[in-house]
């Protein structure tokens, strides 16, 4: 149904990013969660037009960087500016309004079961807007049938596999046309061919509509096939960025963990612990 993601080439892409317009600045953000430090000083571009994916391991508040993003969180120090706007400094109007320009795709899909795949799409267009139902009607088939899923408008979510359930989602998130699509981590769960036309729609939708998506990642292999940009976060911090092809030729021991699988390295197998003697028989 849909072709096979292109991968992006290395000639001529660290020129096409380094000129492209930030839609979202981060500079020296700062954000606690109790005691734990999740950022210290994290700035990050995320360029108009492009597929900037955000990888890093597991609790390395990738989610978490939405959530700020979007005004869910506070940070503790920094500025946050979307298309202009400090995010920090809006109160709840000025956050509604933005957020309005903005679509989500949740991890967990985040349907409202008690509605079929047609109202779950018509839903933000029937809240956000005063648009007629026969329009409305019209948009929610248009958004069916870039997604390919025009056919199951009548659908319940419990009669979606985790793929199809996925696009109605995405579907949704596209419904207001938005300036720019967060994925929360698109491609968890899903079987070889869901995830093909996942890594297919986000590339062609951000590219025909003109988004700007920002793509939360740990899957390695899509994110380097879609994205035009990468950023790896670990330890609060940026500890590499580049085009995906430059990436992969990173020597950097952090770098080369990450994205070859290796199971120690910068981020150690073994959580800090005293030594086993003294835990099992008390030495020491």
């Amino acid at each position: 149904m849909f072709a096979e993601p292109p991968v992006n080439p290395d000639s001529g892409a660290s020129s096409k990013e380094s000129h492209a317009e930030p839609l979202v600045e981060i500079r020296d953000l700062c954000f606690r969660r109790g005691d734990q430090l999740i950022f210290a000083d994290l700035n990050l571009d995320l360029p108009c037009g492009l597929v900037t994916a955000v990888m890093g391991p597991s609790g390395s508040g990738k989610t978490t960087l939405l959530k700020l993003i979007t005004g869910q969180l506070k940070p503790d120090a920094g500025s946050i500016r979307v298309a202009g706007e400090e995010i920090t400094r809006l109160d709840q109007q000025g956050l509604f309004r933005l957020r309005r320009r903005m679509g989500m795709l949740f991890q967990s899909s985040a349907l409202l079961t008690d509605l079929s795949v047609f109202d779950n799409v018509a839903y933000p267009l029937r809240e956000h807007t005063r648009l007629s139902p026969s329009l409305i009607r019209k948009l929610v088939l248009l958004k069916l049938e870039a997604v390919g899923l025009r056919g199951a408008w009548s659908l319940m979510p419990s009669e979606l596999s985790g793929g199809m359930a996925r696009r109605v989602a995405l579907a949704r998130a596209i419904a207001l046309d938005p300036m720019m699509i967060l994925y929360d981590e698109p491609f968890t769960g899903q079987d070889p061919i869901s995830m093909g036309m996942l890594m297919a729609l986000i590339r062609k939708l951000n590219d025909a509509a003109r988004l700007t998506s920002i793509l939360v990642s740990h899957d390695v292999q899509e994110t380097l096939r879609i994205a035009d940009w990468i950023y790896l976060i670990a330890e609060g911090r940026v500890l590499a960025q580049g085009t995906p092809a430059a990436l992969t030729r990173d020597p950097s021991p952090w770098v080369r963990q990450f994205l070859d699988g290796l199971p120690d390295g910068p981020v150690h197998f073994h959580y800090p612990a005293p030594p086993l003697a003294k835990d099992l028989l008390g030495w020491g």
